[in-house]
């Protein structure tokens, strides 16, 4: 938890019981109930109480806290790892966590009556992959495609399918797409499109790397959006062969995913990804608790797309009729 304090406090005890503890030399300011406030306290501010919560017994505020406006610090600092979720059932085997995986990606969690760009692009073709994106008017997307402000991101390593970011584009949308095969750093390849020779990853170059090529093409998304400006995302499309397990999970960590309004992302399953490791019943836990890590910030699936052109397997084995490639679709459902 962040709780924001000043340096150089000094408390001045006024009437503390005989035998109450001593607060720690450095403690947080304390809101109303005795909850910590996450209160900042920048140049300019004298004083604040604590209130009785420390010494109960007390009617009033007991400690007088004097602020010499300094600087503020934060005690909370970034998530090192996502929160797996339990096990899906007692024996931790592969059965178990598969069978639940592929329920959930299979279930849709909110209705979406309109998922096709077809209408408002002016002269898009039909997409070979179905990379759809929910223009319902209680999302806002397509109130912010008609009104040419929407920004989308494709990731991609190399596809010649750009069906649907062409269509994007004439619609109104300002489109990036980051492609490490674009044979120039940056092109606009029409009025809204942009093409950039930038690969996405989950970890920016080392700073040694990067102090010897300082032009490398690999950045983290939320460096990216930095070195942009951009500070929201509408649509963010991604195909990643398999390293879409690590980006996400680095958009998670970071806290990048505020900054989107939907995720279209190609899951694949045949093997577990790039620097994914562990038994297979432990990978697919590991797909599973970033998911719903997805849905404890308020994503919510709205579409889901089993590929059968694509082999017929999950973690190298024929089993439960799953295919190897899915392309799933959230929506960010407190975007404004």
């Amino acid at each position: 938890r962040s709780v924001g304090r000043c340096m150089g406090a000094r408390a001045l005890k006024s009437g503390i019981p005989s035998g109450a503890p001593s607060p720690p030399p450095h403690f947080p300011l304390l809101g109303a109930g005795g909850t910590e406030s996450g209160r900042v306290c920048f140049a300019g501010c004298k004083q604040s109480y604590l209130p009785n919560t420390l010494y109960p017994s007390r009617p009033h505020p007991n400690l007088l806290i004097l602020f010499t406006p300094t600087y503020v610090f934060s005690l909370q600092g970034p998530r090192w790892q996502i929160d797996l979720q339990p096990w899906a059932g007692p024996a931790r085997s592969l059965d178990e966590e598969a069978l639940r995986f592929l329920r959930y990606i299979s279930t849709i969690q909110i209705a979406c009556d309109h998922m096709s760009t077809d209408s408002l692009a002016t002269d898009s073709s039909p997409t070979e992959k179905p990379w759809l994106v929910c223009l319902d008017d209680r999302f806002g997307l397509v109130h912010q495609i008609r009104n040419k402000q929407c920004r989308l991101y494709s990731l991609g390593l190399g596809s010649d399918d750009t069906h649907f970011e062409v269509g994007m584009a004439s619609s109104g949308c300002e489109v990036h797409r980051f492609d490490p095969s674009v044979k120039s750093a940056h092109v606009l390849e029409s009025e809204h499109l942009w093409y950039h020779r930038l690969s996405i990853d989950w970890r920016d170059p080392h700073p040694a790397v990067a102090a010897q090529k300082p032009y490398s093409n690999t950045r983290k998304l939320g460096t990216i959006l930095n070195e942009f400006g951009h500070h929201k995302i509408d649509v963010l499309k991604a195909d990643l062969e398999s390293a879409e397990w690590k980006v996400l999970e680095n958009l998670i960590l970071e806290d990048v995913l505020e900054q989107i309004g939907q995720l279209i992302f190609e899951i694949h399953l045949h093997w577990p990804g790039f620097e994914v490791s562990g038994s297979d019943s432990s990978v697919v836990r590991f797909w599973y608790s970033l998911l719903k890590e997805l849905e404890l910030q308020d994503f919510r699936l709205f579409h889901s797309y089993k590929d059968l052109s694509k082999p017929q397997l999950f973690l190298k084995k024929d089993i439960f009729n799953a295919s190897s490639c899915y392309t799933l679709g959230w929506v960010n459902t407190r975007w404004k």
